[in-house]
Order: structure tokens, then sequence, then C-alpha cells
């Protein structure tokens, strides 16, 4: 087994603040908004943190800022959507990550679901959830959420032209037949 250093720079601790979000910025994310309406009216926000957890049954998890005006609403929601996004929504993406945005002013773009989610229509999936657990982090929540119902738009989810949302060094980017390596 290789060793490894584990030297920690506590008096560098701005430097190494500074080289992790460099680290991150380098790491490309799928892009992801997430609705709930906890009572209160609708919210939304862009997240590029979602991860499946667990496929039986299934879970997932993302984590919210403190610094997101979306958090506490999101946090005090029992159900929510996670809209998994495709490079032509990257509008709906844009929206929800800009602060003080109107998200639900255009009616045409979303509507409720059944069990009373806001929902954005354009969106190729979408997942609703019922939040399982919320652990906070320094200044974060992490939450995490089993799955309960899953939508898809017509053809969107496994077409070969889906193109899906990513963001990458502080930049929208999709992935195409082009960026495809080959094992």
């Amino acid at each position: 087994m290789k060793s490894v250093d584990r030297t920690f720079q506590s008096a560098e601790s701005a430097t190494v603040t500074e080289q992790f979000k460099d680290a991150f910025r380098n790491h490309a994310a799928g892009v992801a908004v997430i609705t709930a309406d906890s009572g209160e009216g609708p919210t939304a926000l862009t997240v590029t943190s979602v991860i499946s957890v667990s496929a039986e049954p299934p879970i997932l998890a993302f984590s919210l800022s403190a610094f997101s005006g979306s958090a506490q609403s999101i946090k005090a929601a029992n159900s929510l959507v996670v809209h998994l996004l495709q490079a032509g929504q990257m509008d709906i993406a844009q929206l929800c990550a800009q602060r003080g945005a109107d998200r639900f002013g255009d009616t045409s773009k979303w509507g409720r679901l059944a069990s009373g989610e806001p929902v954005f229509l354009a969106a190729p999936v979408w997942i609703r959830g019922m939040i399982i657990d919320q652990m906070e982090i320094a200044g974060s929540t992490v939450v995490a959420v089993q799955a309960v119902e899953i939508g898809t738009v017509e053809d969107a989810g496994r077409s070969d032209s889906a193109r899906p949302l990513i963001y990458h060094d502080r930049c929208w980017h999709s992935l195409c037949e082009v960026t495809k390596l080959q094992a």
C-alpha cells in the first residue's frame, strides 16, 4: 500500500480554500434545478451537487448553501422536485441561479404536480421525492431525498440526441458525440 502525506496547512487555510475552489472549478458537474413549496409559495434554485446515493431504495442527495435565498424554503418542505437538465433548458438553469429573479412569473413555463410540487414543464427528466434527512455542515446542508415518482418528457430521457447541461469553470457546457471518448 502506498503511503500518502497527510500534511494539513492550518496556517495557510486561505490558500487551501482558494486551491479547493480552483480544484472544483475544474470539476465538471451536471446541472439540476430543485423546486419545492413549503406553504409559502413555490421556490427554486440551480444546483450542481446532485448525486445518486442508492438505486434500491432510490435515494439522491444534494447540498444547499446557507447563502442561498431559497435554501430555507427547500429545507422546510416535506417533498421537492429535482429537474435533471439538458442543454436546451439552460434558460431555466440561469433563471433559477439568478439571485432575486422571479422564477415563477412566467406561468407558461411551470405547473404543479398532482401532489402539489412546482415543476418546470420543459425539464426532460424530473424526480419527485420526499426529504428523508438533512445534515448541517459548515454553513451548508446536505439533503437526502427518496424518489417516489419519475417524470420524463417523451423521447428526452434516453435519446441519443440528449445533451446534458454541464457546469465547468464557471461556464455552461453540453456533451455531444464529438466529446465522447473511446475506452
